[in-house]
């Protein structure tokens, strides 16, 4: 009866309309475009920010809070982490998405009731808008306190977020949340629901599996330079690559590679 009732309403459509409509009801579609226009949006607003703010740790934390309220800079960190967080951990999702969006088209072609990515995505975005918000009070309060720490403290610290971030990639935390990114397909086939509710709290789980994947390569952000667009580029490619492979050698060779920088950093320093 609900089929012939959204036929008739179908059918009162102008063709603009009806060509919109065909097109927002298949999921994969909308699943592109709100991947792609979501990441560029992300991109676009970090390409607006000064250039000035791509900074290294050093001159991130060192600075005094720019003469600015506390509640002011905390807003102008968020301004940056926002769009940083989803230009950086959205491409990364992207298979994720897409898998949803590929069983979500079969079931729509067969009739059956299915919700849109968006809800999907909404529900993994908002994993990752959490900890912009997070990051913000914590850069806030380094920058209060790195300053007055002494001359090496700053690079000692970034030293030691790549090696704990190196260290991560082999632990089995890391491996645990890395498999659960990289097999969606069964993730989905296992928890299925057509609820919009149930949805987005797929989307939040898989916001935590990636969350507990990638916490550590995010951090080193504070290291390579805050809103450092080529490293952002690179951490990006690295985080999605990884979801896309099968194995955890790859995973394996990025941990030695932020230990090796965190040693270089470090003998850097001491000569």
């Amino acid at each position: 009866m609900n089929d012939i009732v959204n036929a008739q309403a179908l059918g009162r459509l102008g063709p603009s309309e009806t060509r919109l409509a065909a097109i927002t009801a298949r999921p994969k579609i909308v699943a592109v475009v709100c991947v792609v226009g979501l990441t560029a949006l992300g991109w676009g607003a970090c390409g607006l920010m000064p250039t000035d703010s791509a900074r290294t740790w050093t001159d991130v934390l060192c600075r005094p809070l720019l003469g600015h309220s506390l509640g002011l800079e905390a807003m102008l960190l968020l301004a940056m982490w926002l769009p940083m967080t989803l230009a950086m951990m959205l491409p990364s999702a992207a298979p994720m998405i897409l898998t949803y969006a590929e069983i979500a088209d079969a079931a729509a072609r067969q009739g059956e009731r299915v919700a849109s990515p968006l809800v999907l995505t909404a529900g993994y975005l908002a994993v990752w808008l959490g900890v912009a918000l997070a990051m913000t009070p914590l850069q806030v309060v380094l920058m209060s306190v790195i300053p007055h720490a002494p001359p090496q403290g700053p690079v000692l610290l970034a030293a030691a977020s790549l090696f704990a971030a190196g260290l991560y990639q082999f632990s089995r935390l890391k491996q645990a949340c890395l498999s659960l990114c990289q097999r969606p397909f069964r993730f989905f086939f296992v928890n299925w629901t057509d609820r919009p509710r149930g949805v987005f709290a797929l989307g939040l789980r898989q916001g935590l599996y990636c969350l507990g994947c990638c916490w550590a390569l995010m951090l080193v952000m504070f290291a390579v330079g805050i809103m450092n667009v080529v490293w952002m580029a690179i951490l990006a490619a690295v985080m999605t690559i990884e979801k896309l492979t099968t194995t955890a050698r790859f995973s394996g060779a990025i941990g030695a590679v932020l230990i090796a920088m965190s040693a270089a950093l470090v003998l850097s320093e001491l000569q």
